[in-house]
């Protein structure tokens, strides 16, 4: 068994617009732009980073703007909610706050004694708000959001299956435990994690496939300390026959990536070398960074791009 994953480290998406897709999770969310960079494989293609003052791990929600994606279609074989951590007490500002601006699909609720207020991103993405008293993680203030309200970071993501049986069997190969069960959703948990602890798997077996798109989640990625406990952890996954990538610089992070039985694709990410690799802290998210294989053509790339605010 795994012992070196310590819950969540980023989850990403794919949305239809680079400056609608900032300004949900700067203004609205008051999360900070970590970083903006492009797409390593298409530097056409932002990729847009947004979480806690330095983009810890277990808070960094990411993003593909692809101009003028078509919407994905929710179902199963995917991550169907990404979930923030909020401050017991706080759903009520939210829940103000969402009606003021304009956020579609507001429901209040109770999922395992906590309560949750799910709501839709820009391009229908599965949200959730869930109140979670013990959670210690600082969060990024900005103005109109107050401190004992702000986002802290991830709680966890639920899956959404046609059957949970291989996967609930992976995830405790990764170290979760199966915690609860609440109908047809299974609660796993990440003993002693970074505070993205939880995996809800929830069982649909008359759903149809999700349609990736505008708003669907590309892949969701797990925290390790180093590249050391990396590699361990891609023997121990291919010694069990999945098939895994080489270990892939993505400047901030290394990772690696296999897809689960239930179609969701997963990574493993390190939490070192982190964001302030080229960027002081307290400027991070401000300038256009690169990969180096793309330096040279910055004049080019940066005209493809539209700036993020008007």
């Amino acid at each position: 068994m795994i012992k070196d994953i310590k819950g969540l480290h980023h989850v990403t998406s794919m949305a239809s617009d680079a400056r609608q897709n900032n300004r949900f999770f700067t203004d609205t969310l008051g999360l900070r732009r970590v970083k903006q960079t492009v797409n390593f494989d298409d530097p056409r293609v932002y990729h847009l980073y947004y979480g806690d003052e330095t983009g810890s791990a277990g808070t960094v929600m990411t993003y593909f703007p692809f101009p003028n994606m078509v919407l994905g279609r929710s179902g199963v074989g995917e991550v169907g909610e990404t979930q923030f951590s909020v401050p017991k007490g706080s759903l009520k500002f939210w829940r103000d706050r969402f009606t003021a601006q304009g956020v579609d699909g507001l429901e209040v609720d109770t999922v395992f004694g906590a309560n949750r207020l799910r709501f839709m991103g820009p391009d229908g993405d599965g949200f959730a708000l869930i109140e979670s008293p013990d959670d210690a993680r600082a969060p990024w203030v900005v103005d109109g959001i107050p401190d004992d309200g702000a986002i802290r970071g991830f709680a966890g993501a639920r899956f959404s299956l046609h059957d949970t049986a291989a996967t609930e069997e992976l995830l405790g190969f990764m170290g979760y435990q199966r915690a609860e069960k609440e109908g047809d959703v299974t609660r796993f948990v990440i003993p002693d994690g970074n505070g993205a602890d939880t995996i809800d798997l929830a069982a649909l077996p008359k759903t149809p496939f999700a349609r990736p798109g505008a708003g669907s989640v590309h892949h969701i990625a797990f925290a390790v300390d180093n590249r050391a406990k990396q590699l361990e952890v891609r023997k121990s996954l291919m010694d069990t026959g999945y098939q895994v990538t080489p270990v892939i610089d993505r400047d901030y992070f290394w990772a690696i990536y296999f897809r689960t039985p239930g179609g969701v694709l997963f990574e493993v990410a390190t939490n070192e070398p982190g964001f302030d690799l080229d960027e002081d802290t307290a400027h991070l998210g401000e300038a256009l960074k690169l990969p180096s294989r793309y330096e040279d053509y910055r004049d080019e790339i940066q005209a493809n791009l539209v700036p993020l605010t008007a």
